[in-house]
């Protein structure tokens, strides 16, 4: 008769799930966004929306991305985006319009509002890192790590394309 695996053996114990590490994260770190969020009047999901415009704009002032791109950047359907975008347009802080070479795609631009509120949105990552008492070095290898699972989740057909 074979003993009971131990906890550190076992692989369906809770703590040892990537998985659950993850899930247990994300709503943590999300819970340190919130505050700093909450007087720019966004969400974390908004935030990450004009962090993808931001990005264009600083890249090129003119240029607008289209509702397809900005949901490839986050790796949202365009069903999740549309109504987080209207939202955003009736805070004033994007406008959409149809594509003048596609009438098939709406186009998201930051308007004059949502320029501006990048200049009180600059100090959110340090003091997201602040607020995480970890060091930065951690982060960025965190990061980095995050972004080879995420790529071969992707390799692996996680998301449909």
């Amino acid at each position: 008769m074979s003993a009971a695996p131990t906890a550190a053996a076992d692989p369906l114990t809770l703590e040892r799930q990537v998985c659950f590490a993850l899930a247990v994260t994300n709503r943590a770190v999300l819970a340190v966004y919130r505050p700093l969020l909450e007087p720019l009047g966004l969400t974390h999901p908004q935030y990450l929306v004009m962090l993808a415009l931001w990005d264009q704009q600083r890249k090129s002032p003119d240029a607008a991305l289209s509702v397809k791109q900005i949901a490839t950047l986050l790796q949202l359907d365009s069903a999740t985006l549309s109504p987080m975008l209207k939202r955003l347009a009736a805070l004033g802080l994007v406008s959409r319009s149809r594509s003048v070479t596609d009438e098939r795609a709406t186009e998201v631009r930051l308007t004059d509002a949502g320029v501006a509120l990048r200049e009180r949105a600059v100090g959110i990552p340090v003091a997201v890192t602040e607020r995480l008492g970890v060091d930065p070095a951690e982060l960025e290898q965190l990061h980095q790590v995050l972004t080879r699972v995420n790529q071969a989740a992707l390799a692996a057909g996680a998301l449909p394309s």
